[in-house]
């Protein structure tokens, strides 16, 4: 089973979409959570997750960032490859260089697994009002293929 955890509604249906899930955001294959924004609300759901695990499962927080034009909108990141900042509030400056404001919460949940993973999509160089539902949706789904090629 694939699990991915996502802060918003409109992550969660770019996946639901693509995968043509039911009601329960879930599948034999691939199973949603929607944690809220928050590192809070991201560790308190992905311990939730983690506790339904079995051996063999990957997890995945996939969603948003704000980012330094040294990103293209639009932009997959694999967290494992850049340094990305996690913040409790959404930033209008250019202080850091990819930031996130749920990543801390999965890491510290994910502490002992092996298969786990964080991927965000560039939605915007410090601008997070530029950001509406379905613009964060279409990143996502438009990356959904290359982020399952990283994952299986």
């Amino acid at each position: 089973m694939i699990y991915v955890i996502v802060a918003l509604k409109s992550e969660a249906q770019a996946f639901v979409d693509k995968y043509k899930l039911p009601p329960t955001k879930e599948n034999k294959n691939i199973s949603i959570t929607v944690s809220g924004m928050g590192i809070q609300n991201m560790f308190e759901a992905t311990c939730e997750v983690v506790n339904k695990m079995k051996k063999g499962d990957s997890i995945l927080n996939v969603g948003i960032c704000g980012a330094s034009k040294n990103y293209k909108i639009g932009q997959l990141l694999n967290a494992k490859d850049i340094v990305l900042t996690c913040v409790d509030s959404a930033q209008y400056t250019d202080h850091y260089d990819v930031v996130d404001m749920e990543s801390s919460g999965f890491k510290r949940a994910t502490l002992d697994l092996d298969k786990c993973y964080i991927f965000k999509i560039v939605s915007d160089h410090f601008d997070p009002k530029s950001v509406t539902k379905d613009k964060a949706k279409q990143l996502i789904f438009n990356k959904i293929d290359e982020i399952m090629e990283n994952v299986l």
